[in-house]
């Protein structure tokens, strides 16, 4: 788990858990030891097949490798490089664990993107700075199974002037890293696709999965057409979405990608926007952000349920078992932190009464043995402004429903 770099912090650097008892999470690390550790913001990515954690400095140009073999609760630093001109910001794996991109704090039009070669994860290497000339910036970083795809979140502002970090258009740009993945001499990035929109802002994750024989991607924007030009009054006179949501994205034929369904709340409903024109900022905060930052689904192929955390919505569970109907079907809303004393978290400023708990981190869903002891049920793992470390189930009620029984049958299906 990320926490902030704030010298208040009792135990600053990324925290390693054991989850072992669901009930009783304990803290056995705090990775410390490197600037990316220190200061990862939503660089904290970890490769399963090779188990290795990737870390980047934020707005820094660190880049750290830890092993998880053999003693997961205790990391062990395996690589700890400096990557030239990085300001990291968001990154993420190659799905073969052997490529870390590096995406950066934009400032304008363009950008890099640093590419980091980890086939030898005590000798990581910087490879690259592919430097783009427009379309293809990515947020967040996702790839398809054998690494030569990658699915860029490219964030722009709706009317945006150009010095602003997001001037661009806002949406999915797919990218051919196959050059990258062969460890071509010179190589290349090449647009295959670009889809974008201009009702929402700052496009972050590209989360791929497959469902019956078709490809799709769910995508988030962390801050809705209330961040372009005019804010939220603006929005709401051109008919946009005043805060983010999840576009649900057919890439069964990556030279046309195409939105095939909308996971929407009523908040990001269009006809909605003008109630929140009168809604009362948090004191000290500035106005409420309802937006869709990350999803997590609880199995990449033929996925029965995606959990969204949000900035100001909670976490949000959806039924995806037909891709093309989207239907939510629980949700968890923790205790705001208000002006608790919390330097480690992303929302405490001193002064600032936060009224919602953002719970925009990925979740995951982790199956375990029932809690009656018979077969197994889902756990949710999450991570909140207010509330840490949280581990959730679904309400015995909606286990016992014949919805419920229906999805948690074939979730937990071996």
């Amino acid at each position: 788990m990320a926490t902030e770099n704030n010298p208040l912090q009792a135990h600053p650097g990324i925290v390693v858990i054991d989850v072992s008892d669901p009930t009783n999470p304990q803290a056995t690390a705090y990775l410390a030891d490197t600037p990316a550790g220190l200061s990862p913001h939503e660089n904290n990515k970890v490769n399963e097949e090779r188990g290795l954690l990737g870390l980047a400095q934020s707005n820094g140009p660190n880049f750290a490798v830890y092993d998880l073999n053999g003693d997961c609760a205790h990391p062990r630093l395996a690589s700890s490089i400096t990557v030239p001109n990085s300001f990291g910001h968001m990154g993420g794996w190659a799905d073969d664990g052997k490529t870390y991109y590096i995406g950066q704090q934009f400032r304008g039009v363009g950008g890099i993107l640093p590419i980091i070669d980890v086939t030898n994860p005590y000798n990581a290497k910087w490879l690259l700075n592919w430097t783009f000339t427009g379309d293809g910036r990515p947020h967040d970083v996702n790839t398809n199974n054998d690494g030569t795809r990658l699915y860029a979140g490219q964030p722009g502002n709706f009317g945006a002037p150009p010095n602003n970090s997001s001037f661009g258009p806002d949406g999915l740009v797919i990218l051919d890293v196959s050059d990258i993945q062969f460890r071509l001499p010179n190589p290349q990035i090449r647009i295959i696709s670009r889809l974008f929109w201009d009702d929402q802002g700052q496009a972050e994750q590209m989360l791929p999965f497959f469902s019956h024989g078709r490809s799709y991607l769910i995508s988030t924007d962390e801050s809705g057409g209330q961040a372009g030009v005019g804010r939220l009054a603006a929005a709401c006179a051109r008919g946009a979405s005043p805060y983010g949501y999840s576009n649900v994205i057919d890439i069964t034929d990556e030279t046309n990608p195409r939105i095939v369904s909308k996971i929407m709340l009523e908040v990001h409903d269009p006809k909605n926007c003008t109630k929140f024109l009168a809604e009362p900022p948090e004191v000290g905060g500035g106005p409420l952000d309802y937006s869709t930052e990350r999803c997590a689904v609880d199995r990449p192929i033929n996925p029965t349920m995606a959990a969204c955390g949000s900035r100001g919505t909670g976490t949000r569970v959806y039924d995806i078992r037909d891709p093309l109907h989207p239907a939510e079907i629980a949700y968890w809303k923790g205790p705001a932190p208000r002006r608790a004393f919390l330097p480690g978290s992303g929302s405490w400023s001193p002064g600032v009464d936060r009224t919602v708990e953002k719970q925009a981190g990925l979740a995951r869903f982790v199956k375990v043995p029932a809690a009656d002891g018979k077969g197994h049920e889902l756990n949710l793992w999450i991570v909140g402004d207010a509330g840490g470390f949280q581990v959730l189930r679904f309400t015995d009620w909606y286990l016992q429903t014949q919805h419920g029984k229906a999805i948690f049958a074939e979730a937990v299906a071996e």
